[in-house]
C-alpha cells in the first residue's frame, strides 16, 4: 500500500496547486447588440451567433395566474 514516508510541507502542497487556479474569463462584444457574451457562443441577449440569428428569443413570456 502506497504510504507517504514524509509529510508534505505546506510549501511544497501550494507550490504543486500554483498552476490550479481559475483565469479569468475574455468576454467578446456581440456584433449584433452590443452585450458582453462568451467567445464562440450564442448571444444570450439577442441569439445572434457569427451575424445571424441562431435562436430566436421571445421578448416576455406570458405564464398563467391558475399556473403561479
Amino acid at each position: 500500500m502506497a504510504v507517504p514516508q514524509n509529510r508534505t510541507t505546506r510549501s511544497r502542497r501550494n507550490m504543486r496547486r500554483a498552476h490550479d487556479a481559475l483565469v479569468a474569463a475574455n468576454p467578446a462584444e456581440c456584433s449584433n447588440c452590443g452585450e458582453l457574451k462568451r467567445p464562440h457562443h450564442v448571444c444570450g441577449a439577442c441569439g445572434h451567433y457569427d451575424a445571424r440569428e441562431v435562436v430566436a428569443v421571445a421578448s416576455e413570456v406570458d405564464l398563467d395566474e391558475d399556473a403561479a
